[in-house]
């Protein structure tokens, strides 16, 4: 199928529990949407340390301490991120007194991934650079558990496998290699239902926020090819 085009830029955030998709719907998007691309977090700060460089230097400091990255560094990488692109003024800081104003061209699309994941990141993310969708991913606990509980890894290369609709070729046994599959550590019901729990108890104050900005729309599911249809048309009224 050809990508379809933008008419205008994307600037989305997905928010969803552990297990319910949020990797595999970003993939589909980009996939079918060839002007949106990932900005993670996360990659950003393992590239800036890898690299070295200032701001790396000082995360890897927080990290080494035990602390969490604070948020002004995430805000910065993001920044500095979106500035490499072209996508905001290359002139744009974290202590403008008002949000960068963002591209308006299709190619300056973005899935952010990683952050917010609190209502208080979600503010101070507002203040640099305004995102114009979030989408929460809803799917019952009950399937995200049995999903866990049927998930199978090979450990060596990170190949995931799920008994229900990712089957290895070989019951047990790793595609590639043929070396036995394992269980992760902590893909137990009882640890995901604590995971669980924490992600309902912070996502709820940065829903409201984003609900308030009449930026929020929710899509439920009991499966990732049961919400991407909907994610699809719904992302086509609001951007193509």
């Amino acid at each position: 199928m050809a990508a379809m085009e933008l008419k205008k830029a994307a600037r989305l955030i997905l928010v969803g529990a552990p297990g319910v998709g949020k990797g595999t719907q970003a993939e589909r998007l980009m996939t079918r949407y060839s002007q949106l691309s990932a900005v993670s977090s996360g990659d950003l700060l393992r590239d800036n340390v890898r690299n070295k460089t200032p701001l790396g230097i000082e995360a890897e400091g927080a990290i080494k301490a035990g602390s969490l990255v604070p948020d002004h560094m995430i805000l910065k990488l993001i920044l500095d991120a979106l500035k490499a692109r072209r996508w905001i003024s290359t002139t744009s800081s974290i202590s403008d007194a008002t949000p960068a104003a963002p591209s308006s061209s299709p190619s300056a699309s973005f899935i952010l991934d990683g952050f917010p994941r609190t209502s208080v990141q979600a503010c101070k993310l507002d203040s640099i650079i305004p995102v114009n969708f979030v989408v929460s991913l809803v799917t019952p606990i009950d399937i995200i558990l049995g999903r866990i509980a049927e998930r199978w890894i090979h450990a060596p290369s990170g190949r995931v496998y799920n008994t229900s609709f990712n089957p290895p070729k070989v019951v047990g046994k790793d595609d590639l290699t043929g070396e036995k599959l394992t269980k992760r550590a902590d893909d137990d019901e009882e640890t995901w239902r604590q995971r669980l729990k924490k992600f309902d108890e912070t996502s709820e104050p940065l829903l409201e926020h984003y609900d308030k900005k009449g930026l929020l729309w929710t899509v439920k599911g009991n499966s990732s090819n049961e919400i991407s249809p909907k994610l699809y048309q719904e992302f086509e009224n609001r951007f193509c």
